[in-house]
């Protein structure tokens, strides 16, 4: 499928969205990075997106919308949407991020997307923005969402809810050891490893001080969600 960044009335808006930090960091007379457009970009996506579920599917709760919702703005589906745009030849890089294989970074990517939709928010207002960002998510929520129905009646006797498919592992530990211990798992990172720009964070999750999981990713949330993969591994949880 072919993508197309927006049209910017403002083009150095445009090329502050592409500005990583490296790349200020080797020319400070740039003086500002994307990151305050990124935040600005992330908070706006995630009201359009929660409110385009909201409408778009009635019938499920909000847990499994807050789970729809993270699968659609996750670093790997955004990330995978930065390279679609091209943003990988647009991101203004320093020499080291580039050659550290920036440019292909879903990290990168990601935050670049976000940097864009927050430049363009600015730039055009919240309804063109609103319109672009449903252009593009809309059939990616409901390719996802039909794929999980096809993939939940091949499962055996049709057992799985396919609201099921939308409680992320970080629910569905969570769950377990409500029932188990009534209690609410805790989420600690406990190391962070790697250059800015490859930002690498290990978290572990706990039950009354005993940990169950430990897990990596390059966002804090994902490594949270990596440790309890690995509880819920650990507790047997997925095996039928």
């Amino acid at each position: 499928m072919n993508r197309e960044l927006p049209l910017f009335k403002n083009l150095t808006l445009f090329n502050l969205a592409l500005t990583h930090r490296s790349y200020v960091n080797e020319h400070p007379e740039v003086g500002e990075d994307n990151e305050r457009l990124e935040f600005l970009g992330d908070a706006v996506l995630g009201f359009v997106v929660a409110e385009m579920l909201y409408k778009m599917y009635p019938s499920i709760n909000e847990a499994q919308l807050t789970h729809l919702r993270s699968r659609l703005v996750d670093e790997k589906q955004l990330g995978k949407l930065g390279a679609e745009f091209g943003l990988g030849k647009l991101m203004r890089l320093g020499k080291g991020a580039a050659n550290d294989g920036g440019r292909d970074n879903p990290s990168l990517l990601n935050d670049t997307f976000e940097a864009i939709l927050g430049a363009y928010f600015l730039d055009a207002g919240i309804e063109p923005v609103k319109d672009y960002i449903l252009k593009i998510f809309q059939p990616l929520a409901a390719k996802l969402v039909n794929d999980s129905l096809l993939s939940n009646l091949d499962s055996p006797q049709n057992q799985v809810e396919p609201q099921e498919t939308f409680i992320d592992s970080k629910n569905r530990f969570q769950q377990w050891a409500l029932a188990e211990h009534q209690t609410r798992p805790t989420y600690q990172i406990i190391a962070e490893s790697g250059p800015d720009h490859a930002k690498q964070f290990t978290a572990q999750v706990l039950i009354n001080g005993k940990v169950y999981g430990v897990g990596t990713d390059r966002r804090k949330q994902e490594a949270e969600k990596r440790a309890a993969e690995a509880a819920i591994e650990a507790v047997q949880l997925n095996q039928d």
